[in-house]
């Protein structure tokens, strides 16, 4: 659940990112497979320094808001940043 959780809110990043950075958009799809890739990065990292959380909410007293939260900030980070580094990789490489 919290994969799922990270990969969509690493999709809505990613357009947010475009969105928001005209200069490093890469149109609709591309901005939501960064955002997927970076989401999914970010929702693991952040489970890895045990800001996740949700596995043990989950077996705990049923689904924790802040953990769903943390889920949803993450990914939705990852894909932003992750996309940015592609935009920025991708005008060096067209130089």
């Amino acid at each position: 659940m919290e994969l799922l959780i990270s990969l969509i809110s690493g999709a809505i990043g990613g357009n947010v990112a475009g969105g928001l950075l005209k200069n490093l958009n890469q149109g609709t799809l591309l901005n939501s497979i960064a955002g997927i890739l970076g989401g999914g990065i970010g929702g693991q990292l952040l489970g890895m320094i045990g800001a996740g959380g949700m596995a043990d909410a989950a077996a705990g007293s049923g689904m924790d808001l802040g953990a769903i939260v943390s889920q949803i900030a993450g990914g939705g980070v990852g894909g932003g940043v992750l996309l940015a580094i592609v935009g920025i990789v991708k005008k060096m490489m067209a130089k």
